[in-house]
């Protein structure tokens, strides 16, 4: 093993023992070249006042070499803010002002040790990390069974993992907390868990009230107690569109100094946030406890990412840094998670009018960018087939009975009428399945 990676693992062990016992081969192998190009030019950049030749970036007039005719569509922003590659842990200005978000945002944090954020590729740039780090082979990965396909690519396919899964819902519609104990209790003898807790959820658009976000904190402690080590990932991709009674706030917080055994990490971004997915700029943060282990664990991210994608695209961080800097961001912002709450409570008017109730119930939903139909007479893929070939609706068909709209593209005047849609649907299905 390189001394480098040796050097931080016994940091980590000594900071945080269960931690590094959490790391899997990769994340206990990988380290950030300290001694090579990128450390090199840094400590030219500081230093080299005659010249600087260290970085593979051309120059001119002291300025990083561009092109006119794509300057001139920015001319807002300098060059040195675009062109230059950006350090693999992102721009330092717009982690700060991200911490300071976060902060604002999450209560919970105050007085909390936790890492600076780590920019990343989106959130599934982050997630990937997290597989990386912590995910071997055979780990178990749990989650709600109403998830995001993607984790199944990134934890599992890509790392080997077991794909963990509990019903979503308790039979009271809350948040099954009681499900989540037992999935990670059942992994005892193994010793390890990854918990992905994603809210508002994909693709039900639930978040879990204060009181159940309670009862998951003390499951994930419980589980602690009992000895199962575990990394808990809150996936906040959806974060601050909450429209009814909900926690609002990140369980990252809340799990920071939980057990010994629990490694809160935060994964989040901009994407969805604030709107402006194709940016792609997310984040990655950690709760380990102490500054020690959470910069053991920020030296490992940065060889993850260095052995990667390198360093994430400049451009799209100097425009989302300049964003949460103007003086109407906040307000500009709320502005468009009005017109989603809208679009959201509008949906529900639609459903809880009765006039569907022979063809679907719905799961709970209070915040996001989605809502989930449970189908009661036909499959869902073939009611999405048959609503998109003759309606040109398009829907997302999940397992045999579950359709999920995202009312976040609908506009509120269209919701009606889409639902109307999808109930003939039904009906014209329905009546093919009688046939004789």
């Amino acid at each position: 093993m390189n001394p480098q990676a040796v050097q931080v693992n016994e940091t980590l062990k000594s900071a945080n023992p269960a931690a590094y016992d959490m790391l899997s081969r990769l994340g206990q192998s990988i380290y950030f070249p300290k001694v090579g190009i990128l450390n090199q030019s840094a400590e030219a950049k500081k230093l080299a006042k005659t010249f600087n030749a260290t970085i593979g970036i051309a120059t001119e007039g002291k300025t990083p070499m561009h092109l006119a005719l794509l300057q001139d569509n920015l001319s807002e922003y300098a060059p040195a803010d675009l062109y230059p590659y950006a350090p693999p842990e992102g721009k330092p200005e717009l982690r700060a002002v991200w911490r300071e978000k976060m902060l604002k945002e999450n209560p919970s944090l105050a007085g909390k040790t936790f890492s600076n954020p780590i920019v990343t590729n989106a959130l599934t740039h982050g997630l990937s990390i997290v597989a990386d780090l912590f995910a071997d082979e055979g780990d178990a990965v749990v989650m709600p069974e109403k998830n995001w396909e993607n984790y199944e690519l990134t934890f599992g396919i890509r790392r080997g993992a077991r794909i963990v899964t509990f019903p979503l819902y308790d039979e009271a519609g809350k948040f099954n907390s009681a499900g989540l104990l037992d999935a990670v209790l059942a992994q005892k003898e193994r010793g390890k868990a990854i918990v992905v807790l994603n809210f508002p959820n994909n693709p039900t658009g639930y978040t879990p009230t204060n009181a159940e976000a309670e009862g998951i904190v003390a499951a994930v402690k419980a589980g602690a107690e009992a000895g199962v080590k575990t990394v808990v990932v809150t996936d906040d991709a959806y974060f601050g569109l909450f429209f009814e009674d909900s926690v609002r706030e990140s369980l990252f917080g809340r799990l920071i100094g939980l057990h010994p055994n629990v490694l809160p990490i935060k994964v989040d971004g901009a994407t969805k946030e604030e709107f402006v997915w194709g940016f792609r700029v997310g984040f990655i943060t950690f709760g380990a406890g102490s500054v020690e282990a959470n910069e053991a664990l920020e030296q490992k991210t940065l060889g993850i990412i260095r052995a990667t994608v390198s360093s994430c695209a400049h451009p799209s961080q100097t425009f989302v840094l300049k964003a949460l800097q103007h003086p109407d961001f906040d307000a500009q912002r709320a502005e468009k998670v009005e017109i989603l709450k809208a679009r959201a409570n509008r949906t529900k008017q639609v459903l809880d009018s009765g006039k569907y109730d022979d063809a679907w119930d719905y799961y709970p939903f209070n915040s996001g960018y989605f809502m989930c139909l449970k189908l009661k007479t036909v499959n869902a893929e073939a009611l999405r087939r048959h609503a998109l070939e003759k309606y040109g609706v398009g829907t997302i068909a999940l397992g045999d009975t579950d359709l999920r709209v995202a009312f976040s593209c609908l506009e509120e005047g269209d919701i009606a009428q889409l639902f109307e849609l999808l109930y003939q649907g039904v009906k014209e299905l329905e009546q093919v399945q009688v046939k004789p």
